[in-house]
């Protein structure tokens, strides 16, 4: 039934907003743990902890494993990895303003390598709508200290890789969530990134010397919201939503992100910052109801027409 199947995508579209809060959230939360952890060490404790308890949770689920739902979670999981690492290590050479601007090009990219996979047109309107959210990232955090374009170093190129590696992960997890245990998915995608990040961890860097009590709490706050919760519903809302929808949804999370920053740590919130969420929203609108609206609009020019 069509009315059901609309019901489902408004559901799934309900859940990757929901995601993109926490996320968003998390980005604070990921300030604070950095205080005391090292990138790679940081990432390794997050995933680590998140396979676990996901591992328990879904334990009955993760006995009836088949061999391709391990190679699709490795595969999707080593996306994973190499877009949260590239993007670590990025940032100790670029600001953190462009890398955000750079990073959100996944929109943008993710109906390109979309259309290039499946040689199906996502239609106009994704690009539109991808572009109007990349006008707004751009206002919401190019806000000067040198965050500008006019120079890009190794860090750039760096972020742009991490980008990349998103959009990659976003049509991976649309190319096998239809077809398996979406949950199985998530769990196996998560250990595969903490065994990466543990291996990077040990070899590139060393166990901090002191770690604040905050820092544990705020490591509690991205394993259980913004892993274990968001990586597990993403797989399965994206079994009823296209990958070119869901990363419009996703990239919220820079609209939530700069909230929580002027909320929790009383960052100020400018006026092309409230612009370009402005843009966001447009496109996330556009989105949810423009093939709708282009429906409509047909129809009156048919009419009219007549």
């Amino acid at each position: 039934m069509p009315w059901l199947n609309r019901y489902k995508v408004l559901i799934a579209d309900g859940a990757l907003v929901l995601i993109a809060l926490f996320w968003g959230v998390g980005f604070v939360a990921m300030k604070d743990a950095l205080v005391s952890f090292s990138p790679f060490w940081l990432l390794a404790l997050r995933f680590t902890a998140s396979f676990i308890l996901m591992a328990i949770i879904f334990k009955k689920r993760l006995r009836k494993l088949t061999a391709a739902n391990l190679k699709a979670g490795l595969l999707i999981g080593v996306f994973l990895f190499l877009g949260f690492a590239t993007q670590t290590i990025g940032l100790t050479f670029t600001s953190p303003g462009k890398q955000a601007f750079i990073t959100a090009t996944y929109v943008v990219i993710v109906p390109f390598l979309s259309w290039g996979l499946k040689k199906i047109f996502p239609g106009y309107l994704s690009f539109v709508a991808s572009l109007i959210c990349l006008a707004g990232m751009a206002l919401l955090t190019l806000q000067g200290n040198g965050d500008t374009l006019s120079t890009f170093n190794k860090g750039d190129l760096l972020t742009f890789a991490c980008a990349i590696f998103f959009a990659c992960h976003i049509l991976a997890i649309e190319m096998f969530a239809s077809k398996m245990d979406p949950l199985v998915l998530a769990t196996l995608q998560i250990g595969t990134t903490a065994l990466l990040s543990f291996a990077c961890a040990l070899l590139f860097e060393e166990w901090p010397g002191s770690i604040a009590s905050s820092a544990w709490w705020s490591i509690a706050f991205t394993v259980l919201f913004c892993t274990v919760f968001a990586l597990s519903i993403q797989n399965a809302a994206q079994k009823f939503t296209p990958s070119t929808h869901a990363a419009i949804l996703l990239s919220l999370e820079s609209v939530f992100g700069a909230l929580s920053s002027v909320l929790i740590l009383g960052e100020v919130f400018t006026i092309p910052m409230v612009l370009g969420c402005f843009l966001i929203l447009i496109a996330v609108l556009l989105t949810e109801t423009g093939p709708t609206l282009l429906g409509k609009l047909q129809i009156i020019k048919t009419i009219f027409y007549l």
